[in-house]
């Protein structure tokens, strides 16, 4: 099996017109200090020598800060600084593989498959009846009759050849005429001999020709390479699925009144939107008016409906249930909530693990070494016999059996389906490398707040309260966002009438009942006496209240879990000492800090490392980032602050902890299969390089040892997504069907 051909893709891409200065300005995204990226469709990038190709032409561009190229979703991210933009389009063209501007696929017709299936059609049916001829010859047909069979198969295999292995052909055609090789070259030589040779021998009425073994070891390879595209189209289902609950645009209400349909990349930041109940939202948004319903599966993977009103804030991809929203938007598509879930999915398979490296090292070897291999395989055959036809076909079977293709996909189709599982079981991963990084991992630490809790206080004496005076709590709460105040709000749903209610920042909210001035805030604001929060009457605390954290759902059993594989957990806080004591307790952690700055979790997490500890690190606020980045990996929950979402490896996107220990598995899980694949590849190579140099492998011996290597990868990989690991690796029922079950 072949992985750096670029097939229907490639041609695809040069009938595109190459995408303009203005459309790369347009689609680039500031990161911020001057720096900005933009992402290409690269169609041709089917391998690690694509990929060290592509990124090694742009990273010598001038401006250029890095580029990173997608093997699943065949797309390049170019980050440059400055205002000038590098030409990017030119260099990419130069070396073969001419860029063009992507859409979601929502209408996406996959032609490569379709491509790919009529060649296997093809070849496949040509080999079939050249094998029947060709039992005839081996069961002993001779003279005039032999070579009538020879003349038959040559006739059929030519056309075959010509229609099924154009895919290889273009590759090669294409590396030589940049310049370079690629795995094709050999390939469609290969091919090219067989066939040449097998013609010679009609031609003289020889006794032996391989017209079989040129056009099954097309099928054999066709095979290979549709099995590969499928899987990676498996892969990338989730992100379709993620990008199609996206709606293609939204109603903008303008400033006159007037209301316009603007499509989805026309959306910018304080464009003012209507969402209708039954519709998505499109951007991250603040609302303006309305009240209603949000379906936050995508985003929490509850599937309780949450009340929103205005004031607060959504993400793109919450379904609007029941009520006509206005909202504001505060993010183009390209940054919102959805967009960096997509892109941190198709991240995922991105990533240059120390894995990945070392097989396109290898890879990357494979073409001036195979050739030599051939040539010193022709040489030493014909100083040893003197027979150049025996030579050249030992050659021709060295050619075919040494394909590296399985030390190709060793580790980034595991890395794939490692990826597609932790997906489904609602954990995005930003990088192939975290994967490793994870299953390296020997010490866990953990943040407190908004992360072993919910950052969500719980009113814990509200049956110690009058009901009355909860009730005038509960209805002057109603009129403020604070934390505290939500949590008393929720215990009454009593209507008290106010007037003049006012908010005061840090301090708390007043309001008017009954000719009384009532406050519920802080003690020394509200009222000179009393501790906490309390609600006061004309200046006299008549109820207090007392607040605990909620803890994640299964936090202990996360923890205990955590331990089991790693030993004690440690948990780092900036809250006060007798707050972490109260959760340490709950959850039986017995290792702690509390008071910290972001700078003290930092020196603690370096501390850990200089005793060469590897630190998972799970956090989820601003004070949190510089402690992600600073972990050997790390996690943040989906509702964490931006920075820290950003900071993170992994990002768990349901209120349970258990995705931790869960990511944990799979991806060693994932270690072990890209070991075994790494050593089946490896294997196969030193076992079948010698056979074939010795004489022992036809050509077809070769074609059908060397595709079914690469499909013993494949399906060692697929093996992460079985049901026996399922049962393994225990997981929630997948976001991306809740997803789906929701659109």
């Amino acid at each position: 099996m072949s992985c750096c051909a670029p097939g229907a893709e490639d041609v695809a891409a040069i009938r595109v017109a190459l995408p303009s200065e203005e459309e790369l300005r347009f689609g680039a995204r500031d990161l911020g200090n001057g720096v900005r990226q933009v992402e290409l469709s690269v169609p041709s990038v089917h391998c690690g020598a694509c990929i060290r190709t592509v990124e090694h032409a742009l990273d010598a561009l001038p401006g250029v800060e890095g580029a990173r190229v997608n093997l699943s979703t065949k797309r390049v991210s170019i980050r440059w600084r400055g205002e000038t933009l590098p030409p990017i389009v030119d260099a990419l063209a130069r070396v073969g593989y001419p860029p063009n501007l992507f859409d979601d696929g929502r209408e996406e017709k996959d032609n490569t498959l379709s491509e790919l299936l009529r060649a296997v059609a093809v070849s496949g049916f040509a080999a079939g009846n050249i094998m029947l001829l060709s039992v005839s010859v081996w069961s002993g047909a001779e003279g005039a009759t032999r070579d009538l069979f020879h003349w038959v198969s040559a006739l059929i295999a030519l056309p075959a050849l010509v229609f099924a292995g154009r895919i290889y052909y273009r590759s090669a055609w294409s590396a030589l005429r940049h310049g370079r090789m690629n795995m094709d070259v050999p390939i469609a030589i290969g091919i090219t001999c067989a066939y040449a040779l097998s013609l010679y021998e009609t031609v003289n009425s020889g006794h032996h020709a391989y017209f079989d073994a040129a056009v099954t070891l097309l099928f054999f390879l066709l095979i290979g390479r549709t099995l590969d595209h499928v899987m990676r189209n498996r892969a990338r289902t989730a992100v379709m699925g993620l990008a199609r609950l996206s709606p293609r645009g939204a109603l903008v209400l303008n400033a006159d009144g007037s209301r316009d349909y603007s499509p989805l990349e026309e959306i910018e930041p304080g464009m003012r939107l209507l969402v209708a109940a039954g519709d998505r939202i499109p951007v991250d948004a603040r609302i303006v008016q309305g009240s209603s319903d949000l379906d936050c599966s995508l985003v929490t993977g509850e599937s309780a409906p949450q009340a929103v009103s205005a004031g607060e804030s959504v993400r793109a991809g919450m379904l609007n249930l029941t009520g006509p929203l206005t909202l504001e938007a505060t993010a183009r598509a390209s940054d919102s909530f959805l967009a960096e879930m997509v892109r941190m999915m198709e991240a995922a398979e991105g990533g240059r693990a120390r894995y990945r490296r070392l097989a396109d090292r290898v890879s990357g070897l494979y073409a001036p070494v195979v050739h030599l291999a051939a040539l010193a395989t022709f040489i030493g055959w014909m100083i040893a016999t003197g027979d150049w036809h025996r030579a050249t076909t030992v050659a021709i079977a060295v050619l075919i059996i040494t394909c590296p293709c399985a030390l190709g996909l060793a580790v980034p189709i595991v890395q794939v389906m490692a990826a597609r599982r932790l997906f489904e079981s609602g954990v995005m991963v930003r990088d192939g490398s975290a994967m490793e990084r994870l299953a390296e991992a020997d010490t866990a630490v953990f943040d407190k707040t908004g992360t072993l809790t919910l950052g969500e206080p719980v009113l814990t004496n509200a049956a110690a309260i009058e009901p009355g005076l909860l009730a005038m709590a509960a209805s002057l709460a109603a009129h403020s966002r604070h934390p505290l105040s939500r949590a008393i709000a929720v215990h009454d749903r009593s209507v008290v009438a106010f007037s003049d209610v006012v908010e005061h920042p840090g301090f708390g909210v007043e309001g008017r009942a009954d000719g009384r001035l009532w406050r519920l805030g802080r003690t020394g604001w509200a009222s000179e006496t009393g501790e906490g929060t309390v609600l006061s009457r004309d200046g006299v605390a008549v109820a207090a209240f007392a607040f605990e954290d909620r803890l994640r759902r299964d936090a202990a059993e996360t923890i205990s879990s955590l331990e089991d594989r790693m030993g004690p957990v440690e948990m780092l806080s900036g809250d006060t000492e007798t707050a972490c004591r109260a959760v340490a307790s709950q959850l039986g952690l017995t290792k702690m800090s509390a008071g910290l700055l972001p700078a003290g979790k930092v020196a603690r997490i370096d501390e850990l490392a200089r005793q060469g500890r590897k630190v998972l690190m799970v956090g989820d606020g601003l004070n949190d980032a510089p402690a992600l980045g600073a972990a050997h990996v790390s996690f943040a929950p989906a509702s964490a602050a931006d920075v820290g979402r950003n900071a993170a490896d992994f990002v768990f996107l349901r209120e349970s902890l258990s995705a931790i220990p869960m990511a944990l598995d799979v991806s060693r899980r994932a270690g072990t299969l890209i070991r075994q694949n790494l050593f089946l590849a490896i294997a196969y190579n030193v076992v079948a390089v010698p056979i074939a140099v010795l004489g022992y492998a036809t050509p077809l011996i070769a074609a059908v040892a060397m595709s079914s290597s690469s499909i013993i990868v494949i399906a060692n990989a697929m093996r992460l997504v079985s049901p026996r690991a399922g049962a393994r690796v225990a997981g929630r029922p997948g976001l991306f069907r809740n997803a789906e079950a929701a659109r």
